[in-house]
C-alpha cells in the first residue's frame, strides 16, 4: 500500500473588489454579458455599474436617450434578478472607449467586464474595436468576455 500524504491544497486570498464597470453596447450578447458581471459582483461582493455610450453621431430611435435608459433599467433588474446588489447606471454621449476609460477612472473600477464583440460598423471598422482600445488605456483591470456568453 503506497500512501503518500495529502498535498495541501495552496490558499489564495480572496480576491477584493469593489467595483466592477460593465459598458454595454445592447447587443444580443449583452444580457449574458451583465449575467456574467453580475456574477462576479454577487462573488466578491462588489458594486456593479452598468454602462452605455451614446456615439455622437445623431442618434437613431435606438440610441436615443429614453430608449437607451430603458434598456439600462432592463438589464440593471437582469443583474438583480442574477444576484448582484449594488447596481447602478450611467448613459454618456462621446467617444465609446475614451468615455469608458474616463468613467472607470471616476467610479474608481478596479475591473471593467467588457464585451469582446458587439455591434459593428463603418465607424468601429474604421477607428477600430471599442474593447481594444479599452484594453490599451484603462488604469485597472480589464476582463474580455468572448460572446459565447450567452443568456
Amino acid at each position: 500500500n503506497n500512501s503518500y500524504p495529502p498535498t495541501p491544497i495552496p490558499s489564495y486570498p480572496k480576491m477584493h473588489l469593489t467595483t466592477i464597470l460593465c459598458p454595454l453596447d445592447f447587443s444580443t450578447t449583452s444580457t449574458g454579458l451583465v449575467e456574467y458581471a453580475a456574477a462576479l459582483a454577487t462573488a466578491t461582493g462588489a458594486a456593479l455599474r452598468l454602462l452605455h455610450v451614446v456615439e455622437p453621431a445623431p442618434p437613431s430611435d435606438e440610441e436615443r436617450p429614453a430608449t437607451c435608459a430603458g434598456r439600462l433599467a432592463a438589464l440593471q433588474t437582469k443583474a438583480n434578478e442574477a444576484g448582484a446588489t449594488q447596481v447602478s447606471t450611467g448613459l454618456l454621449r462621446g467617444e465609446a472607449a475614451t468615455e469608458i476609460v474616463a468613467e472607470a477612472a471616476r467610479c474608481r473600477a478596479d475591473v471593467i467586464v467588457i464585451g469582446a464583440q458587439g455591434q459593428t460598423g463603418l465607424t468601429r471598422f474604421l477607428m477600430g474595436s471599442t474593447a481594444e482600445a479599452v484594453l490599451r488605456t484603462a488604469s485597472c483591470a480589464t476582463l474580455l468576455v468572448r460572446n459565447s456568453v450567452k443568456s
